[in-house]
C-alpha cells in the first residue's frame, strides 16, 4: 500500500506539497454518526466513495457545515455522471472554494480531504494539494509575481492549489505586487477552471475585508465553507481522541483541569490568537512528556501508571515545574 508522500519545495516562503494516497486506505473506525443524514442503498457498492469519504469525516469534531457541503458537493457530482448516462445535459461547475476560518480549525486537513475525494471521483486527475502563502506568489519586481504564480497554477494543474491567509494578497494596496497575483489567479480560475481547484483560506473578518476590495471574487468562489471556533466541549471531546489515540488516559483530575483551562483560554484570548486543535495538542503532547519524566523519577512503570496521565502532569505555558535531578 503507497502512503502520502510529502514534498517541500523552498521559494521566499514554504510549499508543502501532499499526494494523497492513490490506492484505496484501509478505513477508520467510524466515531460517531454524521450529522447529515443521507441514505444510501445498500445495494449500491458505488457509494463506497462516499463511505470513505464519511468514516475520515467521522474523526473530525463538529464541522457541520462542512460535512454536509462535501455530502452535496458528491451527490452533484454523482447525479451529474447519471444524467450524462441518460444524454441530458450536465454543467461543469466551477468548484473553486473558500475556507473561512481561526487557526486550528481543520481547514487544511479539509482541503486534503476535498483533493481525495475529487481525485476518487475523477474530477482532477491527481489530487494532490499544493499549500502556499503570499511570499510563495509574490515577487520582488514588475512580472516577477505573474510568473511565481503562474509556476504555482502549473504544479497545482490536476489537484488544489490551497493559500492560506490569502488576505494579505491585498495588504499593500493597488501599487502592491499582491494584486498581481490576485489577477493572474483570477485570470487562470476561468481559463484552466476544471484543471484545478483554487482554495483561498483565512481569517473569517479579514477574508471579509479582503472581498470587500475585490468584489469581483466572491461571484467565482460558489462554496464558501465557514470553519467555526471549537467550544470547550469540542476541546475535550478532541482532547479524549488524542489520548485515546496514543493510548493514554486523562484521570477525573486532569479533565477537570484542562477543562478549566479551557474555559479561562476561551474567555480571554483573542479568537485570531487561539490556535484551537493546534493549542490542545501542544498540551497534550507537553503532558506525555511531563508523564514520562514524573514516572522516570518515581521509578513507576505498571501498565495503570504508563497508561494515565494526571492532572499533575498537565502543564500549561504560564506553568514552569522544577524536576530534580535524577
Amino acid at each position: 500500500m503507497e502512503r502520502d508522500q510529502a514534498v517541500t519545495y523552498k521559494t521566499n516562503g514554504q510549499i508543502n506539497i501532499i499526494l494523497n494516497n492513490q490506492t484505496k486506505e484501509k478505513k477508520e473506525e467510524k466515531i460517531s454518526a454524521s450529522s447529515y443524514d443521507l441514505k444510501i442503498p445498500k445495494v449500491e457498492s458505488k457509494h463506497s466513495i462516499l463511505k470513505e469519504i464519511e468514516n475520515e469525516m467521522s474523526s473530525l469534531v463538529g464541522m457541520s457545515e462542512m460535512k454536509r457541503m462535501i455530502k452535496e458537493i458528491y451527490a452533484w457530482i454523482y447525479i451529474n455522471k447519471k444524467r450524462e448516462e441518460q444524454g441530458l445535459k450536465a454543467g461543469k461547475q466551477a468548484l473553486h472554494m473558500m475556507f473561512k476560518g481561526n487557526p486550528g480549525t481543520g481547514k487544511t486537513t479539509v482541503a486534503r480531504l476535498v483533493g481525495k475525494l475529487f481525485f476518487q471521483m475523477n474530477v482532477l486527475s491527481k489530487g494532490h494539494l499544493i499549500e502556499a502563502e503570499r511570499a510563495d506568489l509574490v515577487g520582488e519586481y514588475i512580472g516577477h509575481t505573474a510568473q511565481k504564480t503562474r509556476d504555482l497554477i502549473k504544479k497545482a494543474l490536476g489537484g488544489i492549489l490551497f493559500i492560506d491567509e490569502a488576505y494579505s494578497l491585498a495588504r499593500g494596496g493597488e501599487k502592491d505586487f499582491g494584486k498581481e497575483a490576485i489577477d493572474t489567479l483570477v485570470k487562470h480560475m476561468e481559463d484552466k477552471q476544471h484543471d484545478f481547484v483554487l482554495i483561498l483560506a483565512g481569517y473569517p473578518k479579514e477574508m471579509d475585508n479582503f472581498l470587500s476590495l475585490n468584489p469581483g471574487l466572491l461571484s467565482r468562489f460558489p462554496l464558501v465553507i465557514n470553519f467555526p471556533d471549537y467550544s470547550v466541549d469540542d476541546l475535550m471531546e478532541i482532547s479524549r481522541r488524542m489520548v485515546t489515540e496514543r493510548e493514554y488516559q486523562l484521570n477525573d483530575e486532569a479533565m477537570l483541569k484542562l477543562k478549566e483551562h479551557l474555559m479561562t483560554v476561551k474567555s480571554t484570548v483573542h479568537p485570531t490568537k487561539f490556535s484551537n486543535g493546534r493549542y490542545v495538542r501542544n498540551i497534550i503532547e507537553k503532558s506525555i512528556r511531563s508523564q514520562a519524566m514524573r514516572l522516570l523519577l518515581t521509578d513507576k512503570y505498571n501498565r495503570d501508571d504508563l497508561l494515565t496521565i494526571k492532572g499533575q502532569d498537565l502543564v500549561f505555558s504560564e506553568e514552569k515545574v522544577n524536576h530534580d535531578k535524577i
